[in-house]
């Protein structure tokens, strides 16, 4: 599915419910997704029939070239003379913005100059990059491959004596080395009975030990595009309880990765999961959603967790990434990075969920 600049600007003006008014973005990733600019400041202003970027000194070539002249370019350089030019060109009619992505001052800043014609873009919004077109779907595809072969290519460090960071460093180096502009979040490495057991742990100086529980979660950008995968592995021999665990585990990361299918309630992918874990008592150390969607932003719609009222549908990539977390004892996630298709799901993620590390 190809959109063009046109198709974008109708969607995002749809989802907004902003009828024969105006809409600001102001979302890094709503305004590169609708438009194409990749700049760090800019405004999209869209009307029906025309739209506006609002951008400064430093970005006026790059925002032509990149637009395409699918839109209108007009350099602000100030945030103060965005806000003049905004009101210049949307003279009549209500303007709505994306609150959760504005300052409380520009907010007020806004107001002033517009007064009772500020209003607030419908919740539909939210969903405005979550089907993901082929060209975005290509893009994840090889980021996830690459943060595959990245981990293959380290895995001869998961062993006594190797700490956390330098296994970091590994990991990070290694993705660029294979074509990724960086990671996509803060590459995660915990190992042990305490730092396994933190989800979102960052790695120190700590080493590994013969016994430890290490978990990876690691992720490559991609032109902008983030992949997500997680795998927990063993250092030597583990107790026979952490073993016991990640069997349940994968058992419940199976079973939920199974039901990713269009027309799906995510609450119900959740639930199931949830259901495995508690038959064998472990369901109070899964301590947070089961997954999230993976785009332009490393978490966004549609999130898979027990309140979320989302339908899968085609052109979603979801994560799967359930976990179980006891301080002193030992921490495990398993995750994988999933596509929607038209009738059942592709899996992007490939690394092998073998828990033992290589000789």
């Amino acid at each position: 599915m190809m959109l063009t600049a046109a198709d974008r600007f109708a969607s995002a003006l749809d989802l907004a419910g902003v009828g024969t008014g105006a809409l600001l973005l102001t979302s890094h990733e709503d305004v590169r997704w609708t438009c194409g600019f990749t700049g760090s400041n800019g405004w999209l202003v869209l009307r029906h029939g025309r739209a506006t970027l609002l951008t400064d000194g430093r970005y006026i070539e790059q925002a032509a070239k990149e637009t395409n002249s699918c839109v209108d370019v007009l350099e602000c350089r100030t945030a103060r003379s965005m806000v003049d030019t905004l009101v210049a060109i949307v003279p009549d009619g209500p303007v709505a913005v994306q609150e959760s992505h504005l300052t409380v001052s520009t907010w007020r800043s806004i107001s002033a100059v517009v007064g009772e014609r500020l209003t607030c873009a419908g919740p539909g919004l939210s969903d405005l990059r979550r089907t993901k077109s082929s060209g975005e779907i290509d893009a994840i595809r090889r980021a996830a491959r690459i943060a595959d072969d990245a981990l293959a290519t380290c895995l001869r460090l998961l062993r006594p004596g190797t700490s956390e960071r330098d296994f970091r460093d590994a990991l990070e180096a290694r993705m660029r080395e294979l074509g990724a502009d960086g990671p996509s979040y803060d590459t995660i490495v915990a190992g042990g009975p305490q730092n396994s057991a933190l989800p979102h742990h960052r790695p120190t100086s700590r080493r590994f030990e013969s016994g430890d529980t290490v978990v990876v979660d690691v992720g490559a950008l991609v032109d902008g595009y983030h992949s997500d995968m997680t795998r927990t592995f063993f250092v030597g021999s583990p107790e026979a309880d952490v073993v016991e665990w990640y069997r349940v585990l994968q058992s419940a990361q199976a079973l939920a990765v199974a039901l990713v299918a269009p027309g799906r309630a995510v609450k119900d992918i959740d639930a199931a999961c949830r259901d495995v874990l508690s038959a064998a008592g472990l369901e109070k150390w899964f301590t947070h959603g089961l997954g999230h969607g993976v785009g332009l932003l490393i978490h966004e719609n549609p999130f898979v967790n027990a309140t979320s009222e989302a339908v899968l549908r085609p052109g979603d990539v979801v994560t799967i990434e359930p976990g179980l977390y006891r301080g002193g004892f030992a921490g495990m996630r398993i995750e994988d990075l999933i596509l929607v298709t038209d009738d059942s799901h592709e899996i992007l993620t490939s690394s092998p969920k073998d828990p033992k590390c290589p000789r």
